[in-house]
């Protein structure tokens, strides 16, 4: 049985939806401070934002774009003990237009870490969770190292430059090895939060060697995607924690009658993406917004689309076990040549160490 620590799950992530008013609107209802909001319309075509504790409530950075990081002074105006507050921009709080946000809890703007080569700005870690924020400057060394503080290696590290233009750099562990090293390290293949390109060789773009302690960042070539001296970036590091997270990969199968991926928990938030075999949208899932099954209202973190409600492309069950995939198209459950790969969190473990277990929906 899955035991786990965390008995009750929306202590460290939880999904908030919401109308906008069109005016300053306290949202409320998290369950925690938030120190990561990533927030995004469902009703009108407007761009993914991110917010955190290190920058502060109104610096935004968007996963569907390559922007610098921006200020937005009528986005999110603070994060509150409940939830945070948002005012006017039709991204986060148009007059009846609607949102969602995933909320996730670090340890406030934390403190900087030395752990790596470059001694980050500020990092804010929750080793419980597994979930921690960096923010560090780059130093233009090829090979640099950069301390997480979660004190186990990261499942799954996204990493942006907040003063340039280059897009997000994805890490997942298991998306696969390029074939080649570095510094006496296998490479793995990236990924990129704003396009929809397959898992592939970044040349010196690329996140590897992770520890209990830091992970390695390259700096030849266009460094500037992680570690250009000068510029600034931000990472979000996950740390796979039973019963409440859990980051892999699984084949598809070209069949409506998808694959089952087992979780252990009860998931209240699934991302998909195709790596393997294909491009394809990353996919985005949640337990308010379907609060029974079928699962199909979903968002693309590389588009600004509204929410799209599919009778029939995209589609899935959330168990108290994990997750059942419900379509066969492309994006979600191609072909067997086809492999994908997925971000989950829980509502509920599927037994926690206080023995009770979760339910089905």
């Amino acid at each position: 049985m899955a035991y786990t620590t965390i008995n009750k799950s929306t202590d460290y992530f939880n999904t908030k939806i919401w109308t906008g008013t069109g005016s300053s609107n306290a949202i409320t209802g998290v369950g925690f401070q938030p120190d990561f909001c990533w927030v995004k319309s469902r009703s009108l075509s407007e761009n993914h934002f991110l917010n955190n504790a290190i920058n502060g409530s109104t610096k935004v950075l968007q996963s569907d774009t390559a922007a610098a990081e921006q200020t937005s002074s009528n986005g999110m105006t603070a994060f509150n003990s409940d939830g945070f507050t948002v005012n006017t921009d039709t991204g986060f709080n148009g007059n009846g237009a609607t949102y969602a946000s995933w909320n996730w809890k670090a340890n406030g703007q934390g403190s900087s870490n030395t752990d790596g080569s470059i001694n980050t700005t500020y990092t804010s870690a929750n080793t419980t969770s597994g979930f921690s924020i960096s923010k560090y400057g780059g130093n233009g060394t090829q090979f640099a190292t950069v301390g997480h503080g979660l004190g186990v290696a990261p499942n799954v590290i996204m990493i942006k430059n907040l003063t340039g233009t280059t897009g997000w750099i994805v890490y997942h562990d298991k998306a696969g090895l390029t074939g080649s090293t570095l510094d006496g390290e296998a490479e793995y293949k990236m990924l990129s939060l704003n396009t929809t390109d397959a898992a592939s060789d970044n040349g010196s773009d690329c996140i590897w060697g992770s520890t209990s302690t830091r992970y390695k960042i390259d700096a030849t070539g266009s460094a500037s995607y992680l570690n250009s001296s000068g510029s600034n970036y931000i990472a979000y590091c996950f740390a796979e924690k039973k019963g409440f997270s859990k980051f892999g990969s699984v084949k598809g199968n070209g069949s409506d009658d998808g694959p089952f991926i087992y979780t252990g928990f009860k998931p209240a938030f699934y991302m998909h993406k195709v790596y393997n075999g294909a491009t394809g949208q990353w996919l985005m899932f949640d337990n308010k917004r379907n609060e029974t099954n079928v699962v199909n209202k979903f968002l693309k973190t590389d588009a600004n689309e509204a929410e799209g409600t599919s009778g029939s492309a995209n589609q899935v069950d959330f168990l108290s076990n994990g997750i059942k995939i419900r379509e066969n198209n492309g994006d979600l459950n191609g072909s067997t040549s086809n492999d994908y790969l997925y971000l989950a969190f829980a509502e509920a473990p599927l037994v926690g160490s206080n023995n009770v277990p979760a339910n089905a929906r």
